[in-house]
């Protein structure tokens, strides 16, 4: 079976996030969309709000599964049998930074693969820094963010 982790903070998810995991969803048996938090991090919004949002918008599709977990990604994957990890990327930027932390997890992991999925063109704008910054800034997100998806931060 592969298994794939789409790691991230989904601090809010964005289409951009639910685009590349829809993709995802015709190359593996199971895509695990994990939430990872970090101790020192701050969030916007609570991983309570974050994981029921992902139990929304992937509602009905049996090959997602949702969770969260803490420290490294690599364990993670190697706790849940994962083969795979996807990232998402949308310009030469995050190919940097993605190809380095995915060198880094195939030695801690004795191998994982990370696929990297390039961002469609009508979401390579979207990053969940800059919809916060509209949400803290008072301005309208809906459009980029998935149905299901509330906010409940003021």
């Amino acid at each position: 079976m592969k298994i794939a982790v789409f790691p991230g903070s989904f601090d809010p998810i964005t289409v951009g996030h639910h685009d590349l995991i829809i993709r995802s969803l015709s190359l593996f048996d199971k895509v695990i969309v994990a939430i990872g938090t970090n101790s020192i991090k701050s969030y916007l919004f609570p991983l309570e709000q974050r994981v029921e949002w992902l139990k929304k918008v992937f509602a009905g599709i049996d090959k997602i599964e949702v969770d969260h977990f803490e420290g490294l990604t690599a364990n993670y994957c190697k706790k849940v049998n994962a083969g795979f990890l996807i990232r998402g990327l949308r310009n030469s930027s995050d190919f940097e930074y993605e190809k380095t932390i995915s060198q880094v997890n195939q030695i801690l992991t004795g191998g994982i693969e990370t696929v990297f999925l390039i961002s469609s063109p009508a979401y390579s704008h979207i990053s969940s820094t800059i919809v916060r910054e509209i949400i803290k800034g008072g301005g309208d997100v809906e459009p980029f963010l998935p149905k299901g998806v509330n906010l409940t931060y003021h």
